[in-house]
């Protein structure tokens, strides 16, 4: 698989683990304070901050590198 291909599909993984964690959370699966809701989060950003600055789109890649510093403080919050 070439690196096109993989950087696109980290991309849409971003997305889908974002979509679905916020499904989870309205869903009542999951809660904004566990664990896997905080890992999708902030994986998901990291996947959309990275092919957005790669395409040159700072303000989704701005966005979601906000997204995932707040996912990473809410994982050591919980882990604390």
């Amino acid at each position: 698989m070439n690196k096109k291909i993989l950087e696109e599909l980290f991309g849409w993984y971003g997305t889908t683990a974002i979509v679905g964690a916020y499904a989870c959370l309205s869903f009542g699966l999951l809660t904004s304070d566990s664990l896997l809701f905080q890992i999708l989060n902030g994986t998901g950003a990291v996947g959309i901050a990275y092919i957005s600055f790669k395409k040159k789109a700072y303000q989704p890649a701005v966005l979601n590198s906000i997204w995932t510093i707040i996912a990473v403080v809410g994982i050591v919050m919980i882990l604390l």
